[in-house]
Order: C-alpha cells, then sequence, then structure tokens
C-alpha cells in the first residue's frame, strides 16, 4: 500500500493491477469448483466418462489419455453445462459490476466512510485483516480492488455470509475467512498472518474483551502491520469509542482523514479513526 506522502509524489502504482483475461479465469475457475462441489460422487464420476469418451473419439486413440486431459475435457464439460459466457460477453458485465464495487455506496457504506480515505492507495494484493461482524462491508470494499482480505469473526454465521457474498460478487479468489474469539492474541492457526497493509477493526467486536487482553490484542495486531500500513477503528460500539484507544496508538499518526471532513458546507466529526505506523527511514518520502 501506498503511503499517504507516496500517493501525491507517484502517478502510477508500484504493482500492475489484474487483468481482465486473469479475472475472467478466476470467475470461470469458480463457477466449475462450485458446481463440482454441488454434485454427488456418482455424478462427477459420470461426468468423467463422458469426457474420456469425448476424448478418445476426438484423438481417434492417437494418445493416451491423461490426468490432466481428463481434468481439462471435464471443466470444458462444466462450462458447456452452465452456459458460462464467453469472455467479450463477460467482460461487459464485469466492468460495469467491478465499477459499483468499487464505490462505498455499493456496500451500503456512506461515500466518506473512513476506509474510502484509503482507497486511492490501495494495491493488488495488499493484505488487509478485518475483524469483526459490524466490519463486513469494509471486507467487500477491499477485495473489489483487488486486496488480500482476511475477514476474522467470533460469529460462524457472520464468517459463512461473508465468504458467500463473496462468492456472489465473485471476489472470493483472494477472500480467506475464519471464526474465532478474541483473546489477548489471535489464535495459534493464524500465525501465518502477518505483513499486513491495512488492519480494519469493528470496535463493538473488542467491546466484551478484558481490557488487559485488548490492550494485548491491539499489540498483536500491530505487530503483524507492516511499516507505513494502518489499522482503521471503526466506530461500531456505543461501548468503546475509537478515542480511547489512542493510548496504545503510542508514535503513530492520526490520517488526516480521521480529523475532519466538509459536509453540507460544514465540519463534522470523523466517524472513525485511521492510525498509521511510522514508515521505514528508507520509505520516507
Amino acid at each position: 500500500m501506498l503511503t499517504a506522502a507516496e500517493i501525491r509524489v507517484r502517478p502510477r502504482r508500484r504493482r500492475s493491477p489484474y487483468s481482465e483475461k486473469q479475472h475472467y479465469q478466476e470467475y470461470v475457475l469458480q463457477r466449475i469448483e462450485g458446481y463440482k462441489n454441488s454434485i454427488g460422487r456418482d455424478e462427477l464420476l459420470r461426468l468423467g466418462d463422458e469426457a474420456a469418451a469425448d476424448l478418445q473419439a476426438a484423438s481417434e486413440g492417437q494418445f493416451v489419455l491423461t490426468e490432466v486431459l481428463m481434468l481439462e475435457s471435464v471443466d470444458r464439460l462444466i462450462m458447456r453445462r452452465l452456459s458460462l459466457r464467453s469472455f467479450p460477453k463477460w467482460r461487459q458485465h464485469f466492468v460495469r459490476m467491478r465499477t459499483a464495487q468499487r464505490t462505498p455506496i455499493h456496500w451500503g457504506l456512506e461515500p466518506h466512510c473512513p476506509v474510502s480515505w484509503l482507497l486511492p492507495r490501495l494495491e493488488p494484493d495488499d493484505a488487509a485483516l478485518v475483524i469483526g461482524r459490524g466490519a463486513e462491508p469494509t471486507a467487500y470494499l477491499l477485495a473489489a480492488y483487488d486486496v488480500a482480505v482476511t475477514y476474522v469473526a467470533a460469529d460462524i454465521g457472520s464468517v459463512e455470509q461473508v465468504e458467500s457474498r463473496m462468492a456472489c460478487e465473485a471476489l472470493a479468489s483472494l477472500f480467506e475467512g475464519f471464526v474465532t474469539p478474541l483473546g489477548p492474541t489471535l489464535p495459534a492457526f493464524l500465525a501465518c498472518i502477518r505483513d499486513l497493509d491495512v488492519v480494519v477493526i469493528d470496535l463493538d467486536a473488542l467491546a466484551d474483551v478484558d481490557p488487559d487482553e485488548r490492550c494485548e490484542l491491539i499489540a498483536d495486531l500491530q505487530a503483524r502491520l507492516r511499516a507505513g500500513g494502518v489499522h482503521v477503528l471503526l466506530p461500531t460500539s456505543p461501548r468503546l469509542a475509537p478515542g480511547t484507544l489512542l493510548p496504545h496508538y503510542d508514535g503513530w499518526t492520526i490520517e488526516e482523514g480521521s480529523r475532519r471532513r466538509r459536509r453540507a458546507g460544514a465540519l463534522r466529526p470523523p466517524d472513525g479513526l485511521i492510525l498509521c505506523r511510522a514508515p521505514c527511514p528508507d520509505d520516507a518520502v
């Protein structure tokens, strides 16, 4: 992710965006895998037999069937069954859909929501951790910008809902969801979640955490962040205001988007806090 200073001086991203061809291939793969998971073993075996018969008829026995050829043939059969769009037709729909997905209001967010301030700085394959049911919409918005999103919630229903919505919106390729209660640290099976660019926290998910454990958890989340990365504290809890956590962010910078904004000609208080970890000296601009 670009820093606030970099976005002012760099006209281009450091990483290339995903091509439409890549998105199309992911769309086809997701639909094929979804179909395979929806049918029984017997039906899948019948598909294999049909694919083998088609290959033998086409080749007239001139080459040996391999597992790779079989898999490719089965995938083509499924594509025909699902009547998947060709790339040109899919592209027309995709461009309109992705344009809409990259607006906060598509996900029920206000245009001035905290994450909206970060959108110009996001790059493909940035890594984000989104915590809590109240942060669900921001997970979708980040994924629409080709950010690799990990979503964590204590409620299995919330995780399943996000997984389903990601799949329906063709955003699932860079998404992972986990069900876990929040404690002094993330559980050991999430130890691989490191080098994050963005952490979005639904403060209502932290409200019931013991204050001492909450302090340890915030420190754990900070340690998983890259230099120059940001924590976004969402004001989703009537019991825990973003400002009360500022003592845990000594030495961090409050991003300008958190300080104030203008609406209908008047300044209004922020909807949350965007806190930036100091960049490495070599990254400073």
